[in-house]
Protein backbone atom coordinates (compact mmCIF):
# COMPACT_ATOMS: atom_id res chain seq x y z
CA UNK A 1 0.00 0.00 0.00
CA UNK A 2 1.09 3.52 -0.78
CA UNK A 3 -0.33 6.55 0.96
CA UNK A 4 -0.05 9.84 -0.91
CA UNK A 5 -0.49 13.30 0.57
CA UNK A 6 -0.52 16.40 -1.60
CA UNK A 7 0.42 19.85 -0.34
CA UNK A 8 1.34 23.27 -1.64
CA UNK A 9 -1.97 24.42 -3.03
CA UNK A 10 -3.42 27.82 -2.39
CA UNK A 11 -4.92 31.01 -3.77
CA UNK A 12 -2.64 32.90 -6.15
CA UNK A 13 -2.89 35.54 -8.83
CA UNK A 14 -2.64 34.81 -12.51
CA UNK A 15 0.92 34.77 -13.78
CA UNK A 16 2.44 33.59 -10.54
CA UNK A 17 3.82 30.19 -9.54
CA UNK A 18 3.12 27.36 -7.13
CA UNK A 19 4.93 24.15 -6.38
CA UNK A 20 2.87 21.17 -5.36
CA UNK A 21 4.37 18.30 -3.44
CA UNK A 22 3.18 14.73 -3.09
CA UNK A 23 4.71 12.83 -0.20
CA UNK A 24 4.42 9.07 -0.19
CA UNK A 25 4.57 6.65 2.69
CA UNK A 26 4.16 2.92 2.99
CA UNK A 27 6.29 1.81 0.06
CA UNK A 28 9.01 3.35 -2.10
CA UNK A 29 7.62 5.18 -5.10
CA UNK A 30 10.54 4.14 -7.26
CA UNK A 31 8.45 1.21 -8.51
CA UNK A 32 5.70 3.45 -9.80
CA UNK A 33 5.12 5.96 -12.51
CA UNK A 34 3.77 9.05 -10.79
CA UNK A 35 1.01 11.17 -12.19
CA UNK A 36 -0.75 14.45 -11.51
CA UNK A 37 -4.41 14.93 -12.37
CA UNK A 38 -6.73 17.85 -11.77
CA UNK A 39 -10.44 18.33 -11.49
CA UNK A 40 -12.19 21.66 -11.93
CA UNK A 41 -15.69 22.20 -10.56
CA UNK A 42 -18.28 20.44 -12.67
CA UNK A 43 -15.66 18.81 -14.89
CA UNK A 44 -14.01 15.44 -15.20
CA UNK A 45 -10.67 14.61 -13.64
CA UNK A 46 -8.06 15.31 -16.29
CA UNK A 47 -4.49 14.20 -16.80
CA UNK A 48 -1.88 16.89 -16.16
CA UNK A 49 1.51 15.21 -16.17
CA UNK A 50 3.35 11.95 -15.57
CA UNK A 51 6.91 10.94 -14.86
CA UNK A 52 8.81 7.71 -15.31
CA UNK A 53 10.26 5.65 -12.49
CA UNK A 54 13.71 7.29 -12.63
CA UNK A 55 12.44 10.69 -13.68
CA UNK A 56 14.13 10.50 -17.04
CA UNK A 57 10.91 10.79 -19.02
CA UNK A 58 8.06 13.23 -18.50
CA UNK A 59 4.74 13.76 -20.23
CA UNK A 60 2.33 16.69 -20.17
CA UNK A 61 -1.14 17.64 -21.21
CA UNK A 62 -1.11 20.19 -24.01
CA UNK A 63 -2.81 22.72 -21.76
CA UNK A 64 0.15 22.84 -19.34
CA UNK A 65 3.08 22.06 -21.61
CA UNK A 66 5.79 24.68 -21.25
CA UNK A 67 4.35 26.02 -17.99
CA UNK A 68 4.34 23.03 -15.63
CA UNK A 69 7.27 20.81 -14.69
CA UNK A 70 6.97 17.45 -12.98
CA UNK A 71 9.88 16.00 -11.04
CA UNK A 72 10.54 13.35 -8.45
CA UNK A 73 12.97 12.64 -5.65
CA UNK A 74 12.87 8.93 -4.97
CA UNK A 75 15.21 9.32 -2.00
CA UNK A 76 12.61 11.58 -0.37
CA UNK A 77 9.71 9.53 -1.72
CA UNK A 78 8.22 12.72 -3.10
CA UNK A 79 6.91 14.00 -6.40
CA UNK A 80 6.60 17.65 -7.34
CA UNK A 81 4.65 19.76 -9.78
CA UNK A 82 6.14 23.18 -10.46
CA UNK A 83 3.45 25.38 -11.94
CA UNK A 84 4.53 28.62 -13.57
CA UNK A 85 2.52 31.18 -15.47
CA UNK A 86 -0.67 30.12 -13.75
CA UNK A 87 -3.96 30.96 -15.42
CA UNK A 88 -7.50 31.13 -14.01
CA UNK A 89 -8.31 28.00 -16.01
CA UNK A 90 -5.73 26.10 -13.94
CA UNK A 91 -8.07 26.40 -10.97
CA UNK A 92 -8.84 22.87 -9.79
CA UNK A 93 -8.20 20.27 -7.16
CA UNK A 94 -4.89 18.63 -7.99
CA UNK A 95 -4.39 14.95 -7.28
CA UNK A 96 -1.24 12.89 -7.13
CA UNK A 97 -1.38 9.25 -8.15
CA UNK A 98 0.87 6.22 -8.47
CA UNK A 99 0.54 3.54 -11.09
CA UNK A 100 2.22 0.41 -12.37
CA UNK A 101 1.28 1.49 -15.88
CA UNK A 102 3.87 2.81 -18.29
CA UNK A 103 4.17 6.59 -17.74
CA UNK A 104 3.51 7.31 -21.42
CA UNK A 105 0.12 5.62 -21.07
CA UNK A 106 -0.66 6.75 -17.52
CA UNK A 107 -3.27 9.35 -18.40
CA UNK A 108 -6.48 7.69 -17.25
CA UNK A 109 -7.67 8.00 -13.69
CA UNK A 110 -9.17 4.53 -13.83
CA UNK A 111 -5.68 3.07 -14.32
CA UNK A 112 -4.22 4.59 -11.16
CA UNK A 113 -3.35 2.23 -8.33
CA UNK A 114 -3.02 4.73 -5.48
CA UNK A 115 -4.01 8.37 -5.09
CA UNK A 116 -4.15 11.19 -2.60
CA UNK A 117 -6.97 13.37 -1.36
CA UNK A 118 -6.01 16.36 -3.46
CA UNK A 119 -4.98 19.96 -2.88
CA UNK A 120 -6.93 23.00 -4.05
CA UNK A 121 -5.32 25.46 -6.44
CA UNK A 122 -7.22 28.67 -7.13
CA UNK A 123 -5.92 31.20 -9.61
CA UNK A 124 -7.53 34.60 -9.59
CA UNK A 125 -7.49 37.04 -12.46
Amino acid sequence: QVQLVESGGGLVQAGTSLRLSCAATGRPISSYAMVWFRQAPGKERDFVSSISWSGAHTYYADSVKGRFTISRDNAKNTVYLQMDGLKPEDTAVYYCAATYAHPAAANKWADMDYWGQGTQVTVSS
